[in-house]
């Protein structure tokens, strides 16, 4: 008899990023400060003691609406397009896929979340960074809806995919760690039979797939920062890439820590809401 088994609906990726976010929404603010600095004045701590004591603790979660506006925007979008061609096409082949082939993918899909989210990324980059200006220099953007008219309104259609290049190639790289690799080490960590497809194998295979993504990123990831929260200082992302090597190669890697600590706890959580929601809410299937 054919056991059941569930498959993610097209839209689980974005609903499971969003729980995610939602938790690790602080850590991704304490990234964005340390990234825009342009000499490395505070640590993680040291940047989360002053954003508290001269905002107050509800200012960790500033820009938190751009936030899920992105998730649903990026992450539905990477996940929708994996997963509903991983699952057409190892229904066809009769088995997994390869691992190249899931890097392939991976890559795709990354790259048209990327774009179809920088709007929104360059919103919550901006929000969260808003706090460190001037007063006189604030954006004040009330949401992320508020953001994206006003950027639309103010600065033009086009600047809201400032950074989309960069946007699209961080994509590809996280969506490789996130998503290739957590499929590949779920299907190693089921094939030793050691455990079931359970909790803990879905938290040791996304684990393995936060600290894959975020070595994989995090050099392109403070680029777009810095493009996104520029007011015309870079021509591009040459330029910026140039003027950011002149601090010293480490600058390529500001705010790793928090980083690693954002990133690879949101990729653990990310993948966790997501085996249950389609545990529990997903298309039955028979395998």
């Amino acid at each position: 008899m054919a056991a059941e088994a569930r498959v993610s609906r097209w839209y689980f990726g974005g609903l499971a990023s969003c729980g995610a976010a939602c938790c690790t929404h602080p850590l991704d603010l304490l990234k964005v400060h340390l990234q825009t600095q342009q000499r490395v004045k505070l640590r993680m701590t040291g940047m989360a003691l002053r954003v508290v004591r001269s905002d107050g603790v509800l200012a960790l979660y500033n820009g938190l609406s751009a936030s899920l506006c992105r998730q649903m925007t990026y992450s539905l979008t990477r996940f929708a397009i994996y997963e509903t061609v991983r699952d057409h096409v190892s229904k066809s082949s009769e088995g997994p896929l390869p691992f190249y082939k899931k890097v392939l993918l991976g890559a795709i899909s990354g790259c048209i979340g990327g774009f179809v989210g920088t709007p929104a990324d360059m919103v919550n980059v901006r929000m969260q960074n808003d706090m460190k200006l001037p007063l006189s220099q604030r954006r004040n953007y009330a949401h992320a809806v508020d953001g994206l008219y006003r950027v639309a309104r103010e600065e033009g259609l086009k600047k809201l995919f400032s950074g989309a290049s960069m946007a699209s190639s961080r994509g590809m790289l996280v969506t490789v760690g996130q998503l290739s690799c957590y499929d590949q080490a779920k299907q190693l960590v089921l094939s030793t039979g050691h455990l079931p497809d359970g909790v803990l194998t879905h938290l040791v295979a996304s684990f393995i797939a936060g600290g894959c993504a975020t070595i994989l990123c995090q050099p392109l990831d403070v680029l777009k920062t810095r493009l996104m929260n520029a007011k015309g200082e870079y021509q591009g992302v040459l330029h910026c890439a140039v003027e950011t090597a002149k601090l010293g190669p480490l600058a390529f890697y500001k705010g790793l820590l928090p980083a690693g600590i954002r990133l690879m706890p949101h990729t653990v959580l990310t993948f966790v809401f997501l085996e249950q929601l389609r545990k529990h809410f997903g298309i039955k299937v028979l395998s």
